[in-house]
């Protein structure tokens, strides 16, 4: 008898998805690589898809064609009559949850890597969106303990009001991969280089579960969501005051009431309103203009896992 808390079944079906957002291009150019070559992400007993998202938009090298694809797997686009009038995206959509859904069903891929840059300064980030789920705290505790020292952020994205309906949730575990500072349009290779190696160990932790590795408890820390910022606006709902100088590229540090957020063209500085410390992410993200966000605050929280292993074992 084993003694282990949560006994899951083996994970068998993987997909890495770049492109899609298709100007984040060190997902489109490892996936691209992976299908031409995937020995670096095949392992035993383990079936692993490499996939292109959204290939009209990687070809225009845009963010998107029609509307985010990141935000459009909902119930409601994903139950649409398939039509030529709908949405690019939103018809993208459908055939990918075809693929590798159907979302909330058994048939679904069991893991989707869904890999992103950001041109905000938030180095490797793991994308959480279940703080219940053992089986990921115990993965991104494994990454995070792998890539050490190099820092690896763990951004919790379960919010009462702020529902995602992300590309990766039509997979029963659902992991965003977000590494920058990195441009729109633009390969770096040490960026490259991070994201390939998150992949890696995270395909490892898999293959070590499936083999039967038993792993004890564990807790990681995690910045949860509070609220979204947007930047001060004129009365034409223009752009009035950009990120303080202070706060850009301080992703992850403490940003305390009455520090500096934003700066004015005459030179006023606002500064952190509320009475709580926080924690910023996605400062003066480039895609976060249209959605007017300047940044949004997290709280610091610690997930603790029960220890796992395969239900094989």
């Amino acid at each position: 008898m084993t003694s282990c808390h949560v006994a899951d079944d083996p994970i068998k079906k993987v997909a890495i998805f770049g492109g899609t957002h298709g100007n984040e291009l060190t997902g489109v150019f490892l996936v691209k690589h992976w299908l031409e070559n995937g020995t670096e992400i095949q392992r035993t007993g383990l079936e692993v898809k490499p996939f292109i998202t959204n290939p009209r938009a990687v070809k225009k090298c845009t963010r998107y064609v029609d509307c985010d694809l990141n935000r459009v797997f909902d119930p409601e686009n994903l139950g649409k009559k398939m039509s030529e009038d709908l949405p690019y995206e939103v018809r993208r959509a459908q055939e990918i949850n075809h693929l590798f859904g159907p979302k909330d069903s058994e048939d679904s891929y069991d893991i989707i890597f869904d890999l992103h840059n950001t041109t905000s300064n938030m180095g490797c980030t793991l994308i959480l969106e279940d703080s219940r789920n053992d089986f990921l705290i115990q993965m991104f505790h494994y990454i995070k303990m792998s890539l050490a020292p190099l820092p690896c952020y763990v951004y919790l994205t379960e919010h009462p009001s702020l529902k995602y309906a992300t590309t990766r949730s039509i997979a029963k575990y659902a992991v965003g991969i977000e590494v920058g500072p990195q441009p729109q349009g633009v390969l770096r290779a040490d960026i490259l280089d991070q994201m390939r190696k998150m992949i890696k160990h995270a395909l490892d932790f898999i293959h070590n579960f499936n083999e039967g590795k038993e792993f004890p408890p564990c807790a990681i820390e995690v910045y949860k969501i509070m609220e979204k910022v947007d930047y001060p606006r004129n009365k034409c709902g223009e752009i009035a005051a950009i990120i303080h100088p202070k706060l850009q590229d301080q992703d992850w540090k403490p940003l305390h009431p009455g520090d500096p957020v934003f700066l004015t063209l005459d030179g006023k500085t606002i500064p952190l309103g509320g009475d709580c410390t926080v924690y910023p992410v996605f400062v003066n993200e480039a895609a976060y203009y249209e959605k007017k966000e300047a940044f949004a605050k997290t709280t610091k929280v610690t997930l603790s896992a029960e220890s796992i292993c395969s239900s094989l074992h």
